[in-house]
């Protein structure tokens, strides 16, 4: 079962200097990559820039209309994310529990997991189904 793990963004989304404690924390974070890489979960993971370099599209019918970056709520960003590959949501929960976090500053996680070519059953065919899509397109997924 692959899962993506989203940690949401707090006031550090806007783009703090660095301090020794947020560098002691990337640190412990990428010990924590490191578990995982061993364990075999890690798939993937990256880290996002703040909103102030981002943008939205808006889509209405036709229309596009593009939104510039900052966004408000940063508690609704997403400040990066991690694709593990694991048995079930109990082992996603319990490598989440032992993730680091930065002393001080409240967090946030969020697991998901991606739909499988079983999911999607009733869209495809089997044959379909039967064949993985050749090339960089299936590389992480069914799409």
């Amino acid at each position: 079962m692959r899962v993506m793990v989203f940690a949401k963004a707090n006031e550090s989304e806007m783009g703090m200097e660095p301090t020794p404690q947020m560098l002691e924390a990337f640190k412990a974070m990428d010990a924590f990559t490191e578990e995982l890489v061993k364990a075999g979960v890690f798939l993937a993971a990256a880290g996002l820039k703040p909103s102030a370099q981002s943008k939205r599209i808006a889509f209405d019918g036709a229309r596009r209309t593009v939104i510039d970056g900052s966004f408000a709520e940063s508690r609704e960003l997403v400040a990066g994310f991690s694709i593990w590959d694991v048995k079930d949501m109990d082992e996603a929960m319990a490598w989440a529990m032992r993730s680091p976090t930065m002393p001080g500053v409240p967090s946030e996680m969020e697991i998901r997991p991606f739909y499988e070519a079983a999911d999607l059953a009733d869209f495809v065919t089997p044959e379909e189904l039967a064949y993985p899509r050749a090339g960089d397109r299936g590389k992480l997924g069914i799409a």
